[in-house]
């Protein structure tokens, strides 16, 4: 049987370059494409009175149709280059759901990008990939972007 990677993609140019690694590495692999939707939080930071129920509603519909055509992409991508693939679509903490389906889907790879964050932003945010890279059964590969590259 062939390796299983899978391949957590947020629409960054990290991201992208980690899929399209795997697919000029790794031709012969069955490829997961996935997805995290990581839900708006319902509460700013007011009160319940200012919650507007059909703004978060829209703006979750909205996710699910940007990750939607983000993963017919970078489907498109894989089946130009013939690779095997499937693509996953989540909805939670986007570490969470990466571990979970790393586990569900009995990968022996993950590749993915991290944005780099550092300073306050990473305290603040953390960092999917540090969580996934920390806590993963199997190797995790990184595909970050370089300091000189930030703009």
């Amino acid at each position: 049987m062939g390796q299983h990677i899978l391949v957590p993609v947020d629409g960054s140019p990290q991201s992208e370059a980690a899929l399209e690694y795997v697919l000029d590495s790794y031709a012969d692999a069955e490829v997961t494409i996935l997805h995290v939707v990581d839900p708006a939080s319902p509460f700013g930071y007011g009160d319940d009175e200012n919650f507007d129920f059909e703004s978060y509603q829209a703006e979750g519909k909205r996710r699910h149709e940007r990750a939607t055509e983000l993963l017919e992409e970078y489907g498109e991508l894989a089946s130009e280059r013939g690779v095997a693939f499937d693509t996953r679509l989540k909805t939670g903490k986007p570490a969470v759901e990466i571990l979970e389906a790393a586990d569900d889907e009995d990968v022996d790879l993950i590749v993915m990008g991290s944005r780099g964050r550092s300073g306050v932003g990473r305290v603040l945010f953390g960092s999917v990939a540090e969580t996934v890279t920390r806590r993963a059964t199997v190797p995790v590969t990184i595909f970050k972007q370089r300091d000189d590259e930030k703009r």
